[in-house]
């Protein structure tokens, strides 16, 4: 059966997005088959993976609402092994739709239900919010990753998703478990850098991934040619850090 990982911090900009579709990408290339589900009404993961966001009729919002089934949601990318449940921007009124329904926590689990056994992992890149989005993936999912900036606020905010991480585990999901905090935007020149690294591992310990994302050109243009960084640039230093960190899952998992 198929991990379900959350990719989650209500904190935007700390590379949520980043993490989801090159993490995904690297386990379709260490020949994992992975579905990534884009359930931000931003719709990053799926322009990031070069889907045209304007012509999606099917997607997330479908998933939610079960007017479509799983499988007619799913698309193929041009990253091996790697499908996507892509976004739109209606995505953005599910909240309010699925307000006043029975299980509303409980819809995206349901959904996934289908499919858990075809893919060895499935990633939900989540909206920077801890609204009803994130609580559907945080109840669908076994693990969840916490992406956290290498910068002044990192912390800011940590405790809160960590609340709200042990409300899901206490009230919809006690099998919710945390994958690791990951440490994204690192610059080793920076003294800032290395005294967030220090202070996270410090605090969180073994809870802490290995691998370290370091801030990387590279990384930031792929997105714009909608590309993962394994397609735009298997060399670079981005590249090698996803790669890094899949394996690591994988072991982890073994």
């Amino acid at each position: 059966m198929g991990k379900i990982i959350a990719i989650a911090n209500q904190k935007g900009g700390v590379g949520k997005t980043t993490t989801s579709i090159n993490l995904a990408a690297s386990l379709g290339v260490l020949e994992k088959k992975v579905l990534l589900i884009d359930a931000d009404p931003q719709a990053n993961a799926t322009s990031g993976i070069g889907i045209d966001i304007d012509s999606i009729e099917i997607g997330t919002y479908q998933l939610l609402e079960h007017s479509n089934s799983v499988r007619e949601t799913i698309m193929k990318t041009e990253s091996p092994n790697l499908d996507i449940i892509p976004a739109h921007i209606d995505l953005v009124a599910i909240e309010i739709e699925l307000v006043d329904k029975d299980a509303r926590e409980y819809m995206l689990k349901k959904a996934l239900a289908d499919i858990q056994n075809d893919y060895d992992y499935i990633l939900i890149d989540c909206a920077p919010s801890l609204g009803l989005l994130t609580l559907n993936a945080l109840t669908a999912a076994d693990a969840v990753v916490i992406p956290i900036q290498c910068e002044y606020f990192a912390l800011e905010g940590l405790g809160k998703l960590l609340n709200t991480i042990k409300s899901v585990q206490k009230i919809h999901n006690p099998e919710l478990d945390i994958e690791g905090l990951l440490l994204t935007m690192y610059d080793a020149r920076l003294r800032l850098s290395n005294q967030v690294v220090e202070e996270v591992q410090k605090h969180f310990n073994n809870m802490v991934f290995q691998t370290i994302i370091q801030r990387n050109v590279r990384l930031s243009e792929a997105p714009s040619y909608g590309e993962t960084i394994i397609n735009y640039d298997a060399s670079s230093k981005g590249a090698n850090n996803y790669l890094s960190l899949a394996k690591e899952i994988i072991n982890k998992n073994s």
